[in-house]
């Protein structure tokens, strides 16, 4: 299920976007349900042959929807979560021995199965239609995701293989990969994360059999939607779905972080989840969201083919778990080749306590920009993916410092701080002037802003 539901508007730009010189190869996953290795990225520039970009062995023609960058791209097929011993993959297999051990099914098997090599290439029906995410939904604009068109994009959340899974006739699952989000920049947010997304169905039997008396209540009646439960849903089936739901999130969080955690749960909303939860734990004193759950949508699990079960799903974000248990202050560390990183995560068992030990603290260097807004829309997302687009990994933090209105004029102006830091080595002034003036050269040119300067 789609972690936090808090996109973030951000306007398309032409140049920073995908132009058509740019060509992707990589090798093709054939099918969804693929154990073979990671997709290797491989991207180079050719000669302008067409509008189309070429990504994990497939062509996918550019309309006005386009707007996925080079950058983006070049992390498209890197599969950190899949990478041994890093920490995303610590993360991913520590869950699936949790599930693998806790979760049986009749022959002893595991109940959950895993798939953690799905495309991360998604039409937007499976996206957001077959979520039953509305047309009108603030989530699909496209100043909030990576479209390489109009029919295709990278996937924004591992749910957009849900309906999928479902019809392929799996009742249990657990779906692991990247996902890609237009967002804010600062040391918790990156626009490549990585998701697990965890679905169970029941039947009625299986959903009642341990209930005494269990014999007459239903999954299903014709009733009316409340705060509490679907139209469609049954009082007590909704209650013994989402018991078993935290109770199995609950277990899962101990499991990781160690007895004596303390866990609440918020209600919140999610599109297709009613009723949903987000969970909170508390760490260090400090109560941090680390997952989205709720009782799935009915229509949903019809649409799917399995009429006559009922389920629940949730979705939790592999980087902040891994932040949390191993102690990591920045999320661009993830992405990071130094082996003074990697070799922490090195260790004989998946469970070793781990705490990361700070490289050294290079100094940030602070750099201000301000300009006047132009007279269309204009959205500071748009203004943090441009930043991403020239600085990369060198961008610490975007901060709105100050939004002003001149009083005569009506014209707006905003003054950001950029912050510039290494996280291997220390960058100079020069290097720092240099991705500056291009970021304000690229704000005038790309987004019609009015520099300051």
């Amino acid at each position: 299920m789609a972690m936090l539901w808090k996109f973030m508007r951000v306007a398309k730009y032409s140049k920073t976007a995908l132009s058509p010189k740019v060509k992707v190869r990589g090798i093709p996953t054939h099918s969804r349900h693929s154990s073979s290795k990671s997709v290797p990225s491989d991207f180079a520039a050719s000669a302008p042959c067409s509008n189309t970009v070429e990504l994990l062995g497939k062509s996918y023609p550019q309309d006005d929807y386009s707007n996925v960058t080079e950058k983006i791209l070049s992390k498209v097929g890197k599969n950190l979560h899949n990478r041994k011993h890093h920490p995303l993959w610590l993360i991913k297999e520590q869950v699936k021995e949790h599930f693998y051990k806790h979760y049986l099914g009749r022959r002893g098997t595991p109940l959950f199965s895993v798939y953690d090599r799905l495309s991360p290439v998604v039409t937007v029906q499976q996206n957001f239609d077959s979520l039953l995410i509305p047309q009108n939904h603030a989530s699909r604009r496209k100043e909030d995701n990576y479209y390489l068109n109009r029919d295709h994009m990278l996937r924004a959340h591992t749910s957009a293989h849900q309906w999928d899974l479902i019809h392929s006739g799996l009742d249990a699952f657990l779906a692991v990969g990247d996902v890609y989000r237009r967002d804010t920049i600062d040391n918790t947010h990156y626009p490549v994360f990585h998701q697990m997304e965890g679905v169970r169905l029941f039947s009625c039997h299986e959903l009642f059999s341990s209930i005494k008396d269990g014999e007459g209540l239903q999954l299903f009646e014709q009733g009316h939607r409340t705060a509490h439960k679907q139209e469609c849903h049954t009082m007590e089936a909704v209650r013994l779905v989402e018991f078993n739901l935290k109770q199995v999130l609950t277990k899962l969080m101990t499991h990781i972080f160690g007895d004596g955690l303390q866990v609440r749960w918020v209600d919140c909303y999610f599109p297709f989840t009613h009723p949903s939860f987000e969970m909170e734990i508390n760490f260090q004193g400090e109560w941090m969201e680390v997952l989205g759950c709720g009782v799935m949508e009915q229509q949903l699990v019809n649409s799917a083919g399995a009429q006559d079960k009922i389920g629940w799903a949730f979705g939790l974000g592999l980087e902040r778990l891994a932040m949390i248990l191993y102690d990591i202050p920045d999320i661009r560390l993830f992405w990071s080749e130094d082996e003074r990183f990697l070799k922490q995560f090195i260790g004989p068992h998946i469970w070793q306590k781990i705490k990361f030990q700070p490289l050294s603290r290079y100094p940030p260097l602070i750099n201000d920009i301000s300009f006047w807004l132009p007279s269309e829309t204009y959205s500071q997302n748009d203004f943090y993916d441009l930043v991403r687009t020239i600085g990369g990994d060198l961008i610490e933090k975007v901060v709105l410092l100050d939004e002003f209105a001149h009083p005569k004029t009506r014209k707006v102006s905003h003054c950001y701080r950029i912050v510039y830091r290494h996280p291997e080595r220390t960058l100079t002034q020069d290097e720092v002037h240099r991705i500056h003036r291009a970021i304000e050269e690229s704000a005038v040119r790309e987004l019609g802003v009015e520099g300051r300067f």
